[in-house]
């Protein structure tokens, strides 16, 4: 297919122009005009980029990709970085907010889904867009269920806090760096709250506030959201996706 196609599909799919973000999203970097395979991943550093090309890509879409804040000057490993894409015509394509707040491929509501939970709302919004959701399971769900249905289904958790109620009824979910939000999901009424990374200087406002905190690593936890996009792509175009996992660790 073509990429301007996939492009403009995607920028629509996903509200790029409607999201403010950190640096420039979408199409970061232009490469071949006719794409065969979209290889998906996390982030877009440079090991990431060997891999992709390993793996046969010509467009490359990534959660966080290589504009944040100030521009850089193309010298050094990010020279290195950009050269590598376009010396092999590799495109590379960022979804950053707008992939955490989508409503149905996005981490959060993808890790919804996952484990079974059904999204009743929004909140945390971040330059006014909303990206954490509040979800419900079905029936009761113990809290120690939840983190088996989580290391099954997405992978190990790095802490666990299990400082509210046995079970889990109200459970805030965001991706990533969401460590500080704890407080907030607990005064929204969430009695489990479910992000990525731990962090020292929020370790106690989970037993401040009596809410359950799993901690699923912040690579882990958005690493379902490429995956959803990429397989929907797959689906609505019929060009080959591909998820490559290049785990941090963290």
């Amino acid at each position: 297919m073509q990429r301007s196609e996939l492009v403009k599909y995607l920028d629509t799919f996903l509200r790029i122009a409607d999201i403010q973000d950190y640096g420039p999203q979408g199409l970061q970097i232009e490469g071949s005009a006719t794409l065969h395979k979209i290889v998906g991943m996390v982030d877009a550093q440079l090991p990431c980029v060997t891999a992709a090309l390993d793996h046969g890509a010509d467009f490359l879409l990534v959660h966080h990709g290589i504009f944040w804040g100030p521009p850089q000057r193309l010298v050094g490993s990010y020279g290195t970085l950009v050269r590598t894409c376009l010396t092999n015509n590799l495109n590379l394509y960022a979804a950053h907010l707008a992939l955490d707040a989508h409503p149905t491929v996005g981490n959060n509501a993808e890790l919804a889904s996952r484990l079974g939970l059904t999204v009743e709302s929004m909140f945390l919004p971040v330059n006014k867009t909303p990206l954490a959701v509040i979800a419900t399971p079905s029936a009761d769900l113990p809290f120690a269920a939840l983190v088996e249905r989580f290391e099954t289904l997405v992978g190990p958790a790095r802490l666990v806090q299990p400082c509210g109620p046995p079970l889990s009824r109200r459970i805030g979910i965001l991706s990533g760096a969401g460590a500080r939000e704890v407080a907030q999901a607990a005064a929204l009424g969430c009695d489990t709250f479910l992000t990525g990374e731990p962090a020292h200087a929020d370790y106690y406002a989970a037993q401040n506030a009596a809410i359950n905190v799993l901690y699923g690593g912040h690579y882990a936890t958005e690493t379902v959201g490429v995956q959803a996009l990429g397989h929907h792509l797959h689906r609505h175009f019929g060009i080959p996706f591909e998820f490559v996992d290049l785990p941090t660790g963290l």
